[in-house]
């Protein structure tokens, strides 16, 4: 089984490096990376994640991992959630802050969900991790969507400024990816 592959249906770099970083050198299958253009679903986060991994897998005819990654504002009722691409590249990272200018609640939460499908006909399982923060002004680097304005509780620096180690073992991704390699090996080895 270790010379299986997965492909992780992304074209965003940051996004594989973080991916392969976590998950290490002991994950059980080799990831490859697949660019492909999935339609913007709209819903709530599970279900946009399955959709999506539904069509990848039926694209691809192969088994796929798709990410899909949310910043739910606690003030606006889990919005921007889901859409956040879509506030980011509109607004960016200067707008977010704006968003909640007449609520004194700041919180947030930041969701990675992974979504796993073994074939095109197969069930979608789902890896969900969160991370609790604030939406403060922009800080530090812009290089990674939203980092720069997400500070995670318990932190006096936003994923942006904390060193890419250090923001890997606690944020939504690593929760997440902690669970689907956990996944991975536990049902590789029976």
């Amino acid at each position: 089984m270790a010379n299986k592959t997965i492909t992780f249906v992304t074209g965003n770099l940051k996004k594989l490096e973080e991916f392969r970083a976590i998950l290490g050198a002991n994950f059980p299958f080799e990831v490859v990376s697949h660019k492909l253009d999935l339609p913007e679903l709209q819903g709530e986060i599970d279900e946009v994640s399955i959709k999506k991994c539904q069509e990848a897998a039926r694209l691809l005819k192969q088994a796929v991992i798709v990410e899909d990654t949310s910043l739910c504002f606690n003030a606006l009722c889990g919005l921007p959630g889901p859409y956040i691409k879509w506030f980011l590249d509109k607004l960016k990272p200067e707008g977010l802050p704006r968003l909640l200018a007449g609520w004194k609640d700041k919180s947030a939460v930041a969701v990675c969900t992974f979504a796993y499908c073994s074939g095109e006909k197969d069930n979608v399982i789902l890896f969900q991790g969160r991370t609790k923060g604030i939406i403060v002004e922009p800080r530090g680097t812009r290089d990674f969507g939203w980092d720069c304005v997400f500070q995670p509780a318990g932190y006096n620096k936003t994923y942006a400024e904390l060193p890419k180690t250090e923001k890997n073992l606690i944020s939504h991704r690593y929760k997440a990816l902690e669970k689907l390699r956990n996944y991975f090996i536990e049902n590789t080895n029976n």
